[in-house]
């Protein structure tokens, strides 16, 4: 088994070389693999006495199997695009810093809903919940190994490699930032930001604007440090905070 994929089991297994596993002659390795703890979104292969099968093979009595985790980087069908569940709103609002699409639901909707929606919209959900994971309908899904939003981005530009147009979404909605001129946004705005800045952005969504406010230097290292990890293009002109 992968190294990294022995976190998912007991600890008492989490101990051994090898796991022995008795099987009922019925349950797929597919569902032998989940029984242990770990989602099938994390294997990246199976091996049994060596060669390829998939999940539906039916495990035969003494075959020896390998569990292999998923290759990075993943590749998924399609543009890259997330849903995130209801814990992992930072993350959430990080991926859209760097214009990555990424859906979020909260107030929670439910495992069902959560799975129907990746399934409807084709994208890869986002979780720390093993048994959210392990649902059927899912189109394809992520285990998030941290618990700190800076460990997590990581792990996800790490693991999928999304193309990055960093400030070009709402970190509020998900929407897309267009420029604004100034005159159009005044209202929206306090005394003190109208004195400071001249250059905004609102969402095309949500209507939120955005200019380059008290956090800039921070949202910058963050947008700095992902295109060093995934590599590409050069961050956008930086909009900011607002």
């Amino acid at each position: 088994m992968a190294p990294e994929l022995r976190l998912f089991l007991t600890s008492a297994h989490r101990r051994e070389v090898r796991t022995a596993v008795r099987t009922d002659g019925a349950s797929t390795l597919g569902h032998v693999v989940e029984s242990l703890g770990i989602p099938l979104t994390e294997v990246g292969g199976l091996l049994a006495d060596g060669r390829a099968v998939p999940p539906g093979h039916l495990p035969a009595h003494g075959e020896q199997v390998t569990v292999r985790a998923v290759a990075r980087p993943q590749q998924v069908p399609g543009p890259v695009r997330f849903l995130l569940d209801v814990h992992l709103g930072t993350l959430a609002r990080r991926l859209r810093l760097l214009g990555i699409d990424a859906a979020y639901e909260n107030p929670d909707i439910g495992d069902a809903a959560l799975a129907a929606r990746s399934a409807a919209e084709q994208r890869v959900l986002l979780s720390r919940d093993r048994g959210l994971l392990r649902r059927r309908e899912l189109w394809a899904g992520g285990y998030v190994y941290s618990h700190r939003p800076a460990e997590q981005l990581r792990d996800v530009l790490a693991r999928f490699a999304p193309p990055l147009a960093p400030w070009t979404r709402c970190t509020a909605c998900n929407g897309t930032l267009t420029a604004a001129a100034k005159e159009t946004v005044q209202q929206q705005l306090q005394d003190g930001t109208e004195r400071s800045y001249d250059v905004f952005a609102r969402c095309t969504d949500c209507g939120q604007v955005y200019w380059r406010g008290a956090h800039h230097a921070r949202l910058t290292a963050i947008v700095d440090e992902a295109v060093a990890l995934v590599g590409g293009a050069a961050p956008l002109q930086s909009l900011p905070a607002g």
